[in-house]
């Protein structure tokens, strides 16, 4: 069968291409054979979110565990490790993640409180030589600057956290009061250090033990 019984144009046989026509088959119908286009696929991103919440749950919970010295635990400087690599970097690979997503509230405060532990860890990293500068060269001890030095540190944190706070109004009620309770609790570590007394600082660490709840649920939910 040639083309030009099986193909026809309105009013006129297309036999070669000198008139090019959209064809049309014997039921009149319209000959497409065009490429159908592919299906839209929208990439999906895992949520960054319990990552970043877990992650800063156990940091806090190990920085007041030692801060209220349990099991007469008083160099705390086994948990460089893992605020430097749970709480620090895998802090900043959920921000970076919640940036990709298009989260501002997440992409701001996971980053933020990642760098928390990490300068948080560096204190007690010899190499780093924050401690030797605080420390008097005949008896060996902390002087009492640098007391003042951290709670000055701290006051900083504690501005930082109420900002995070009166964001996170437009958020979950999970999210605002683990930042609320931080916020006190930071209240109490830098008054606790700049007037150096000791029920504030047990005070501040207490606290911290229910931020760390509050994000561990917070995270679990999210799982």
């Amino acid at each position: 069968m040639s083309s030009t019984e099986v193909y026809e144009t309105t009013g006129k046989v297309e036999a070669n291409g000198d008139h090019l026509e959209r064809l049309r088959t014997v039921g009149g119908h319209v000959d497409d054979r065009t490429q159908p286009s592919l299906p839209t696929t929208h990439r999906r991103l895992a949520n960054p979110s319990p990552l970043g919440l877990l992650s800063f749950a156990t940091g806090i919970f190990l920085i007041s565990c030692y801060g209220v010295k349990a099991r007469d635990v008083m160099v705390p400087n086994v948990l460089v490790g893992v605020l430097v690599f749970f709480g620090g970097i895998c802090q900043f690979i959920s921000g970076i993640m919640e940036m990709i997503s298009g989260n501002t509230f997440g992409a701001t405060v996971f980053p933020s409180y990642g760098a928390f532990n990490l300068a948080y860890a560096m204190i007690y990293i010899p190499g780093s030589g924050i401690l030797a500068a605080y420390t008097d060269k005949t008896t060996g001890l902390l002087t009492p600057e640098f007391s003042q030095a951290l709670a000055i540190w701290l006051w900083a944190w504690f501005i930082l956290t109420v900002i995070f706070t009166v964001a996170a109004m437009r958020s979950s009620w999970i999210l605002f009061a683990d930042l609320a309770v931080l916020s006190v609790e930071l209240l109490l570590l830098a008054a606790g250090y700049m007037t150096n007394r000791s029920d504030l600082l047990t005070a501040g660490n207490s606290f911290g033990f229910v931020v760390a709840f509050l994000s561990y649920w917070a995270g679990t939910a999210g799982l």
